[in-house]
């Protein structure tokens, strides 16, 4: 039935396209978000696209399909295909269609439709994991081959509901503080609260493994701290730096009743393995060269953990992926801002780690003032007759390159910095040579990987305390900043189209503000170039998360600061 006044259009695609000036848009965005993947993000319209991996994230985390065809069908404006609508049941249908369970020591493939075993057995993809048939319903896993197995069936299209349950690993008392060590009074947010009861579903065999999505600054890591005081076992925490590592420590011990004895550092730098041990995705993949193994994937298995934690999950690297899938009777939890990977392994994400288990749209958190109200702005630079001569000779790589360090960028920084100066300003780069070249025309400190992690904590303390207002960083500040103070980011490179980087950065910015509880999140792009195209890939985050962002030019800027 045609109804005029509904927001969205159901394609036979698998494509949504909803209006984004409705009255009802935002309400329609943080559903459609629960079950559709955003791929466009044009100023009036955007496409969601109807994934199988998305709707068995949907079903993992409570949708049922019924949920979500009603939806589609309360809000569409014309009639929704019945393609569509079958599909959904179908896919929805699946997650679960097979389950492992453990029986008297055995692993066990289950489905109640026999044919589907039947299937399974017959697929020479599946057969290497396979030692058995104890009858028409079941099928005899080999020991060990449950994450492979996992893996496998899910690029068939079979999204296993694993309920074999979980080694309790070694016991550790783990109990989160009243008061942290500053004094201040520490309880859990509804939301961190609601994160951790789904994933762990009172200890039972459907929760302990899976993910939690949740905005940089909401308390990823205070909702990972919980989880450990619900499972009370020895628990491995892997992490995307020092920075990130030193940071957990500090947490753990502001937060919990844990002993500095009780926690260890596994890094470059220090080799400790305790009841608590937090290590680095680097030194787990580190190893001299291509042909030997990696030499510290061993800390998975020595000690008998009980719950592996993975920060910013969005990142783990292959050889962690593949360590993971030996450690399925381990409870593991990720940790993320947002689930797209740009190497598109999400679906090794959903079969090693677990299926969503929790997600908040960002913007529901920056109305009930737990993150800052975020002002997204992109100004469009021109290039000068030389560089756009020079720009015009190079091959595509190299003109992403040179649109990125387009000199009149600087220009643009030095206006931001004067409409800013009593904020606290981070100025974020992709390369090395742009960003030293502006720190140094700026007289300001510029930290890149190459500095020391002392030095790079000083600077870090120094902008906390207020001492210094402004830092220039590279890439290495897109995880693990614990800045709270910073309200102005201004991107001046990125990393391509990368939506990921896109929310690390913007997260920088939003931990909760005293005052006003406004950030301002700058992007820099050459006008007309290569990096305009992949501008718009990256401005997918911030249109999914529904944030609006405006586009000006350079001299549309200067006359506003007139």
């Amino acid at each position: 039935m045609y109804n005029p006044n509904n927001p969205l259009i159901v394609q036979d695609d698998h494509t949504i396209l909803v209006e984004a000036h409705h009255p009802d848009y935002e309400e329609v965005r943080d559903l459609v978000g629960r079950f559709a993947e955003l791929e466009k993000s044009p100023e009036h319209i955007h496409t969601y696209k109807v994934s199988p991996l998305s709707l068995w994230n949907a079903a993992a985390s409570g949708f049922s399909a019924e949920s979500i065809v009603e939806c589609l069908i309360n809000y569409s404006r014309y009639d929704v295909p019945q393609a569509i609508l079958a599909e959904i049941r179908s896919q929805i249908a699946r997650y679960g269609l097979v389950k492992l369970v453990a029986q008297a020591g055995q692993l066990i493939l289950m489905a109640e439709e026999p044919s589907v075993l039947v299937e399974l057995a017959n697929s020479k993809r599946v057969q290497p994991f396979i030692c058995g048939h104890l009858d028409e319903n079941q099928l005899l896993v080999e020991p060990g081959m449950r994450g492979h197995l996992k893996h496998t069936l899910i690029r068939l299209g079979f999204p296993v509901e694993d309920l074999a349950g979980y080694e309790e690993g070694q016991p550790l008392s783990v109990s989160m503080r009243s008061r942290t060590l500053g004094g201040e009074t520490l309880a859990l947010r509804d939301y961190q609260r609601e994160a951790v009861e789904a994933f762990y579903a009172r200890g039972g065999n459907q929760g302990g493994s899976g993910v939690i999505v949740l905005p940089c600054g909401a308390g990823k890591t205070i909702t990972g701290i919980a989880a450990m005081a619900k499972i009370q076992s020895a628990t491995l925490i892997l992490t995307t730096g020092i920075t990130a590592l030193r940071q957990w420590r500090a947490e753990l011990l502001d937060k919990t009743h844990l002993s500095e004895e009780q926690i260890g550092e596994y890094s470059g730098e220090v080799k400790e393995i305790k009841p608590v041990t937090i290590t680095t995705y680097q030194i787990l993949t580190h190893r001299s060269n291509l042909n030997q193994d990696f030499p510290h994937l061993h800390l998975f298995t020595d000690r008998d953990w009980g719950f592996v934690i993975y920060d910013e999950v969005h990142l783990l690297p292959a050889p962690v992926f593949r360590m993971t899938a030996e450690i399925q009777a381990k409870r593991r939890l990720g940790l993320t801002a947002t689930l797209v990977r740009e190497d598109g392994l999400e679906e090794d994400v959903f079969s090693l780690i677990g299926p969503k288990k929790y997600d908040v749209p960002w913007k529901v958190l920056e109305r009930q003032n737990w993150i800052a109200q975020a002002n997204c702005q992109e100004i469009r630079i021109p290039m000068s007759e030389h560089v756009r001569m020079n720009y015009a000779l190079a091959d595509p790589r190299k003109k992403f390159r040179i649109a990125a360090e387009n000199p009149k960028k600087l220009e643009v920084v030095q206006a931001l910095l004067a409409q800013h100066q009593s904020d606290r300003i981070l100025i974020i780069g992709q390369y090395i040579n742009q960003l030293e070249a502006i720190a140094a025309e700026l007289e300001l400190p510029v930290i890149t990987g190459k500095m020391s992690n002392p030095e790079r904590i000083r600077l870090y303390e120094d902008f906390n305390r207020g001492h210094l207002r402004r830092l220039v960083v590279s890439k290495v500040a897109n995880f693990a900043l614990d800045l709270p103070d910073a309200n102005v980011a201004i991107q001046i490179s990125g990393t391509f189209g990368s939506r990921q980087e896109e929310a690390q950065r913007l997260g920088r910015i939003l931990r909760p503000k005293a005052a006003s509880n406004v950030a301002y999140f700058y992007t820099l792009v050459t006008a007309d170039s290569r990096e305009q195209e992949f501008a718009i890939k990256r401005q997918l985050f911030l249109a999914e998360q529904g944030y609006r962002y405006t586009i000006v030019t350079k001299d549309e800027l200067e006359v506003m600061a007139q």
